[in-house]
């Protein structure tokens, strides 16, 4: 009985490894996102004179080969819960008409003919001439440290930030506001020309804060409410 298994064994062994076996199974092609797009017009912080805009991108490549169409965002945040207008299946460049003396930020994305979409672009933004227009607001603010719904350890927190202003002569401050409701009314920092601030936190709580950008034109843009928790 023994030498009945070992002899099936074996022969089994034979047959798998036999060379007049079916071809091998070909593996499926697994289809792959496009490669993100990259913005090129407007350029980052650009001041466009007109506020019909052309936006332009360099175009993403697809390892299929697959056709590919573009969706294009225009907000008037960085967080893109204020869009004007999202255009799918655009044509590279599109024109949109936008208003005046008006900053806005943008981003683009490419879905192949399979469904399957790359990740957004970097955001952009710029701003659209006003009439007569001699100061254009700072840019919103953008956040650096602590991430949203990140929880610090230490007894302390550093608030970091970067912001800028088409009007590239202008020199910008900060007022920043902290503190455990929402939104902030708290102002631990005034005027600073740093774009950092380290304040004091406690154990086991819900922080807001949100940064004021101002130019020394006295235009002013406030920042979004931005949130962290301790623990």
């Amino acid at each position: 009985m023994k030498n009945f298994i070992y002899l099936s064994i074996i022969g089994l062994l034979f047959t798998a490894c036999g060379s007049g076996g079916d071809d091998p199974v070909t593996p499926p092609v697994v289809n792959k996102a496009p490669s993100v797009p990259v913005l090129t017009a407007p350029a980052d912080n650009k001041l466009c004179l007109d506020n019909v805009v052309s936006f332009q991108w360099n175009e993403s490549t697809d390892t299929e080969k697959d056709a590919i169409v573009y969706q294009i965002q225009v907000a008037k945040d960085n967080a893109f819960s204020q869009i004007i207008t999202t255009l799918d299946n655009t044509s590279n460049p599109t024109n949109i008409s936008l208003e005046k003396n008006t900053s806005y930020y943008w981003r683009v994305k490419a879905t192949d003919a399979k469904g399957l979409a790359s990740a957004y672009t970097a955001t952009y933004k710029f701003y659209t001439a006003g009439t007569a227009v001699v100061n254009h607001l700072p840019f919103l603010p953008t956040l650096g440290l602590p991430a949203i719904n990140s929880v610090l350890t230490a007894s302390t927190a550093t608030l970091s930030w970067t912001a800028s202003d088409v009007d590239t002569g202008d020199v910008l401050t900060y007022d920043v506001y902290f503190g455990t409701a929402n939104p902030p009314t708290v102002k631990i920092g005034e005027n600073i020309s740093a774009v950092n601030v380290t304040t004091a936190v406690e154990p086991t709580k819900q922080y807001f804060w949100k940064v004021v950008v101002k130019d020394n034109k006295g235009g002013e843009t406030i920042g979004q409410v931005w949130k962290f928790k301790t623990n």
